[in-house]
């Protein structure tokens, strides 16, 4: 299937290396059983009505497999796929230019379509809903509205923030799918796949240390071995080993949780800085000197998940295992920081 990328995508020898370990079919696709099997069908169906499927909201945590989605649902569609990000369309004009030139059937895939702004979002609804664009020429007294027909296609919107779509866009997508994290048994078997792929020979307990230090997530499960097989390889070793692998990762400051140095960082300051918390996102970003888009959207919730961080009505709160993990004792169910909601 030919690619046709956008302007603000990637170059293609920039995506490569990423691009060469992606799934490319559906039974390729490891892990997230319960969307392969309904997608599946739905594809299906599509398929035998000869028919482009239903508008797809694929959302979740960063590095699950949203952008290899839609590039499978494209070719099994046997369609062609258009890419761009919702930061990209800044105008109505922009999008409109794509929306006219997509082809029967394509498929349109808009990554971080929350940031899609509003005036541009409204045209996507009647190209949703009625696969027709409507387009004002003129200003003033002279102005008039031109209507365009579309060819049928299908938008995937990608998200990390589900949050922060609008209730109109969202109701216009008729499947929408919930990304979750991965298992370990998943993600060894990624591990693997990718070190064939990569020609990196590997231990199956080496795929296990690899993938029990991936934060849940294939995108730095891959991450992971191309750097351990560079530690590997300098190090004159011919294979992937659980020792190679663990030694490797303990340079990279990889912990056995999946935790990284900014991970710990955080778990620190919330401990030392303000007695475990609660505290709210501004001040713990500022004390970290860090984005709240990056905590919020590509660390919190991985701390969440995995039992390091609750969240109360007054902000973060370290848990018992954050406690543990840093060496401290965890604290009490009588000290200060149990006066507010739990």
């Amino acid at each position: 299937m030919d690619e046709r990328l956008l302007v603000g995508a990637p170059e293609p020898e920039e995506r490569e290396p990423e691009r060469t370990l992606r799934p490319t079919a559906l039974d390729e696709f490891v892990g997230q059983t319960k969307l392969k099997e309904t997608l599946g069908v739905f594809l299906t169906a599509a398929r035998r009505r000869r028919e482009p499927l239903d508008h797809v909201l694929l959302f979740g945590p960063p590095g699950l497999g949203k952008t290899t989605l839609a590039h499978i649902i494209a070719r099994e569609m046997g369609a062609q796929v258009r890419v761009t990000a919702g930061p990209v369309l800044e105008k109505a004009g922009d999008l409109a230019a794509i929306l006219t030139n997509l082809g029967p059937g394509d498929v349109l895939f808009i990554d971080e379509i929350h940031r899609i702004p509003a005036a541009v979002e409204e045209i996507l609804y009647p190209a949703l809903e009625d696969g027709k664009l409507d387009l004002v020429i003129g200003t003033g007294p002279a102005a008039r509205t031109v209507e365009l027909r579309l060819q049928p296609f299908t938008l995937v919107g990608a998200t990390t923030r589900a949050g922060l779509l609008s209730t109109p866009l969202t109701a216009r997508f008729g499947i929408t799918h919930r990304l979750d994290y991965y298992d370990t048994a998943s993600l060894k078997t990624i591990v693997l796949r990718s070190a064939e792929i990569l020609g990196c020979p590997i231990d199956d307990e080496g795929a296990g240390e690899i993938a029990r230090r991936s934060r849940g997530t294939p995108r730095i499960a891959n991450r992971l071995l191309r750097r351990v097989r560079d530690f590997v390889e300098v190090a004159g070793e011919s294979r992937i080993s659980a020792a190679g692998a663990r030694g490797s990762l303990d340079r990279l400051e990889v912990d056995h949780f999946g935790l990284d140095e900014l991970d710990r960082r955080i778990l620190a300051t919330i401990v030392d800085r303000f007695a475990g918390g609660p505290v709210g996102l501004s001040a713990l970003a500022h004390s970290l000197g860090e984005d709240k888009g990056t905590l919020e959207d590509l660390y919190e919730p991985f701390l969440l998940q995995s039992g390091f961080l609750t969240r109360t009505p007054k902000g973060r709160v370290a848990t018992a295992l954050a406690y543990r993990h840093l060496g401290l004792a965890p604290r009490t169910a009588t000290g200060p920081l149990f006066d507010g909601p739990a």
